[in-house]
């Protein structure tokens, strides 16, 4: 910060020949409150005069007799030198007007003009009115956004002019804002365009005596976005590197790392609890202090922000766990890929591809081909022969772990995809088959119980229902439904029943057991059945 310039003029002679011929006037400024001496010019050089007299607007206000040496006092307000000069102690704004010094050499007078003019100020002076805070070496801050005013004052006799002005970054000396009186204020919405330095010039109108004061104004301002955490891992795995950056704002913020569960004093503690004013904040870990399910946090402060209100950035520690498919068979002769998925690792491991029990490694070629899609990892084995069946890993490694995924690959001939093939077809084909034969038969099954019998019988002769005479003997009264009866005869109702007879070695007649019976022969092989 600038400090005040301040620039006094005791005494400011300006001398001016009257128009008319008359004697020279000198005039004299005086400021309020100061000393000042009007001189008696027109006394004859080694002449001492026997009387001096000094007049004011006209009036005799002091003599002085030389015939004794008068020393000028401090607690007197006028006194005359010996030279007759006029000693005026403690100016006050009554001492202005027209002075005349009167010397008597020889009774020839000599005479001296002198015009004193009393002026005060300017004593500027800037206050600030706002929110602006000031820094121990007196610069002032506010934070973007903030309205600020500044004010311009200062003390005067008798008329000044005031006039602010900025100089900044983009600008140099540009003019805010000006006028006549004790006080200049401006008011401004503080953006960071507005950093810089404000100065405020007060120049008196008489005496033209300027000072000029100023005020050097930082805006601060936070980050949009809270602190980003990143890592960085070395090809050997044993270090990682911790980088938290926190860009776009001012001043430089703080920042720190720190872990809830890290005991002061250990190693870790002492690495990541180094405060640090910077916008990137690196520190470097072995592999050894770092511990599955850890917390690392990145804690940024900034002067425009409360403490309640701390910004940081958070991940979590995680091991590699690669997955995927770890059974995969392959025709021989054509290309198979390999694949597997790995997203969960912080920091991310390195994933590589192995083959065989001894686990070497895959390197890329025209027969091996290597793909990374985000987390997918890839392996295309191209023509496909006996040899390249076995085991092949999927090996993810990040400082905390190594895990694998173990992949085994089985090649088939052609020929045994061909028999497999046609025997899945005719497997279809004969499901198939009986499918639709018993679809056929349930949709037909009425007819082909009833064709050759039942059915026909009763399409027909409606109530006469054909038994079959076997060796064992059939009771059909619930299995046989009631027929229409015939007419009347002997006062019941009769019902025909025709019995087909197939002849037997044990049995020649089938006999009919039902109550009451009445039976009539018709034929050898027919039986009429009354009821």
């Amino acid at each position: 910060m600038k400090g005040f310039t301040v620039a006094f003029f005791l005494t400011f002679i300006h001398q001016t020949g009257a128009a008319n011929g008359s004697p020279d006037e000198t005039v004299l400024y005086g400021t309020l409150g100061e000393s000042i001496v009007l001189p008696c010019c027109n006394t004859a050089i080694n002449v001492t005069p026997t009387l001096t007299q000094w007049m004011k607007n006209g009036q005799l206000i002091i003599d002085s007799n030389h015939s004794k040496i008068i020393t000028p006092l401090s607690e007197a307000h006028l006194t005359i030198l010996n030279n007759q000069s006029l000693y005026i102690n403690v100016l006050a704004r009554s001492d202005q007007g027209d002075y005349i010094c009167v010397s008597l050499p020889n009774e020839k007078k000599n005479l001296t003009n002198v015009k004193l003019q009393i002026v005060s100020g300017p004593d500027n002076g800037i206050t600030v009115i706002g929110p602006a805070k000031a820094l121990p070496n007196g610069t002032l801050f506010i934070q973007r956004g903030s309205r600020l005013a500044l004010n311009c004052s200062s003390l005067f006799y008798p008329s000044q002019r005031l006039s602010w002005w900025f100089q900044g970054v983009a600008s140099s000396n540009e003019s805010l804002a000006a006028g006549n009186g004790s006080w200049l204020n401006i008011s401004i919405e503080v953006q960071p365009k507005d950093q810089g330095i404000y100065s405020c010039r007060a120049q008196n109108s008489v005496s033209e005596e300027a000072v000029v004061g100023s005020k050097e104004l930082l805006v601060y301002y936070p980050p949009e976005r809270s602190p980003e955490c990143m890592w960085r891992v070395a090809k050997d795995l044993n270090h990682v590197q911790f980088n938290c950056s926190w860009f776009g704002g001012y001043p430089t913020p703080t920042l720190f790392w720190g872990e809830s569960h890290i005991m002061p004093g250990s190693q870790v503690f002492e690495q990541l609890m180094q405060e640090e004013e910077t916008v990137s904040l690196v520190v470097n870990l072995n592999r050894s202090l770092l511990l599955e399910e850890e917390n690392l946090r990145c804690y940024g402060h900034h002067p425009t922000i409360r403490p309640e209100e701390e910004k940081f950035c958070l991940f979590t520690l995680r091991s590699p766990y690669p997955s995927g498919n770890p059974l995969v068979t392959a025709l021989e002769g054509t290309n198979v890929t390999l694949t597997c998925t790995e997203s969960i690792s912080v920091p991310p491991a390195i994933t590589t591809w192995q083959k065989t029990i001894h686990q070497e490694d895959v390197i890329p070629s025209a027969k091996y081909v290597m793909s990374e899609n985000g987390p997918v990892f890839s392996l295309t084995i191209v023509n496909v022969t006996m040899e390249d069946e076995g085991f092949y890993f999927c090996r993810s490694e990040n400082p905390l772990m190594v895990r694998e995924l173990e992949i085994q690959l089985t090649v088939k001939y052609s020929s045994q995809y061909t028999g497999a093939v046609i025997g899945v077809f005719l497997a279809i084909l004969v499901v198939g088959s009986g499918v639709v034969i018993a679809k056929i038969l349930y949709s037909r099954r009425d007819r082909i119980c009833l064709d050759n019998g039942f059915g026909r019988m009763e399409e027909e002769t409606g109530d006469v229902i054909s038994l079959v005479d076997s060796d064992e003997e059939f009771v059909f009264e619930e299995a046989v439904p009631r027929l229409p009866s015939q007419p009347v005869a002997n006062g019941h109702n009769t019902t025909f029943v025709q019995i087909h007879r197939i002849p037997s070695n044990d049995h020649e007649d089938a006999e009919i057991v039902e109550h009451p019976l009445q039976l009539e022969h018709t034929t050898d092989t027919e039986e009429l059945v009354t009821f």
